[in-house]
Order: C-alpha cells, then structure tokens, then sequence
C-alpha cells in the first residue's frame, strides 16, 4: 500500500491588527487550514493561541455593522491593547485525568500506525509505575509553582464494611502527599473487622487507622429538634399538619426512628383527604397511620410471635 502524500499550503502573511496597533504575521499551515475552517474574512475578530495553534472567530467587528441592513453576524468591538497578549489560563485536572491520557499510548499518523492501531487493541490499564510516574511529575510542578494542588473529598458511608485490606490500603493512602480529604461514616459501636473473623475493634475500623483519624462525636436529637425538623419536612413538602398531629409524630421521632417519622407524613396526609379533612393532617390520621404501617421493632416483635406461620 502507497502513502499518498497530501500538499500543504505555503505560509502565507496575514495582517492582525487592534485598537493600538497591527502585526504582520507568516502563519503556520495548521493555524492557515484553521483559519480556513473559521471561514473567517477581512473585519473579522478572531482568537490564535500560540501555543496550540487553535484558532476560533469570536464576531465580526462593529465596524461593519452598517454594511448590510439584514445580517445575522454577532457584531464585536476591536480588542483593546496589542495584538500579541499574554494571558494566563487556569485549567482544572484530576489525578485520574493525568493517569488516563497517559495510559492510552498515542501512534503516529502515517498509514502503516494506522492499520497497526486497527490491529492491537490500545492499553488503557493504569500500572502502580505509571501513577508513580505522574505523582513525580505532579510534585515538581507543585515545586515550581506551575501547578497547585487542590485536595479532594472522599467520603466514605458505612465504613464497617470494608475488609481489613481495604483498611490497609487506606492506611498506606493517607501518607501520600497528594491524598485527598477522607471522611469515614459508622454507626457501629464495637464490632468484628471484616476479614479478620475475631479481631474486634470500636466502629469496625483497625486501632492503628482508628488513631490517625479526628473523631467528631454526635449526639441524638432533642425533642424539640425533632419537632422543627418535621415541621420543615411537611413545610417543603407543602402539607398542612396540626399541632396535635405534629406532636404525636415528633413522639414518633424521639421513641422510633426520625425516619420513621417523616415516612408517615406522605401516608397521613392521603388518609385526611380520603376521610374527608383535606385542609391538615389530623392526629386521627397519624393514629391510622400507625396501625397501616408498623416500625422495625414492632415489626420483629411480631415475627419473633408468629415465628411459627412464617417461612424459615
């Protein structure tokens, strides 16, 4: 197979010109082909970035505004200041982002990279030398003020879940320099860590993860917190509910769940509108609510009762 070869245009000059000032230029081919795509003409604003080559019309200059009577051209003022301008563009990367366009190995643009690309799958595995590669990288431009580094959030719910390996690679995570915030979530008190079968530790989490970490203790909600959160649930969900009715669920919230609690609101605002009280929820329609639809520990009360009919 023959390569066909294909010509470029020649570099050809060009007049830039602004408010202050005009600069001849002899442009590059690539930058010619995307003047060309732009179908920019003369009284044209348009934007070249030297460093890419990239090439894009912003308007047409006000000048020609009374050219025609009917046009549907975005009209632009001239830039102001020179035509050459430095401008410092902030551009916001991830680690992964890094890692995949590394991954992928590019090929050259002849045809015989071409078919060879067509004939081998492209690798897209991200190594542990290719990470070190780029967290290199990434440390000496953090070093000569190209790039700053911003941390991350990771947040993880349910902590007690995850195995001891998963802990150790946590554990060996956090001393790098480049790792992100973590917030760890549990509601476990002392409990086995997973994988281990009879280590036991407090929230599931290994001692020595356990004391790199800050705790932030939380207490329950107090009654009355209980009452305003309800209120502002029925609120956003523009139910009407009685004071009477608001108390028995805020109840509901302190002896049971909050959960719970705000779950029989959608249910007892439906049961005043069928039993004819569709200005708010009555404290009827919350007692009715109750006997519709039981909590966890009702609900396992019973079937402890009835072990008997259940299917075991």
């Amino acid at each position: 197979m023959r390569e066909r070869s294909q010509s470029l245009p020649p570099r050809r000059p060009r007049t830039h010109w602004s408010a202050k000032g005009s600069k001849k230029l002899r442009l590059d081919p690539s930058i010619y082909e995307a003047i060309q795509k732009e179908r920019v003409t003369v009284g044209d604003v348009i934007y070249i970035e030297a460093n890419t080559g990239s090439c894009k019309r912003v308007g047409r200059s006000d000048a020609y505004a009374t050219e025609f009577d009917l046009e549907a051209e975005e009209y632009v003022p001239v830039p102001k200041g020179e035509v050459h301008k430095k401008k410092e563009i902030v551009q916001d990367v991830t680690l992964h982002d890094l890692d995949m366009a590394n991954a992928r190995p590019q090929g050259g643009q002849d045809v015989m990279s071409m078919m060879g690309q067509l004939m081998k799958p492209k690798k897209t595995e991200i190594t542990d030398k290719l990470r070190q590669e780029i967290n290199k990288v990434v440390n000496r431009y953090i070093d000569q003020g190209v790039a700053e580094l911003v941390p991350g959030v990771l947040f993880i719910d349910e902590v007690h879940m995850l195995d001891i390996e998963c802990f150790t690679y946590l554990n060996r995570a956090l001393e790098s320099t480049i790792s992100p915030i973590v917030i760890l979530a549990s509601n476990r008190g002392h409990t086995v860590i997973r994988g281990t079968h009879e280590i036991s530790a407090a929230h599931g989490i290994p001692p020595d993860l356990l004391a790199r970490l800050l705790i932030i203790p939380t207490n329950p909600y107090t009654p009355e917190e209980i009452k305003t959160i309800i209120r502002l649930r029925a609120k956003i969900e523009g139910l009407n509910i009685t004071e009477p009715a608001l108390n028995k669920v805020s109840e509901h919230g302190s002896k049971v769940s909050l959960r719970y609690a705000l779950q029989l609101l959608a249910p007892a605002s439906i049961l005043s509108r069928v039993n004819g009280r569709p200005g708010a929820i009555e404290e009827a329609d919350i007692a009715e609510c109750e006997d519709l639809f039981l909590d966890a520990k009702r609900s396992a009360i019973i079937a402890d009762q009835d072990s008997k009919n259940f299917l075991s």
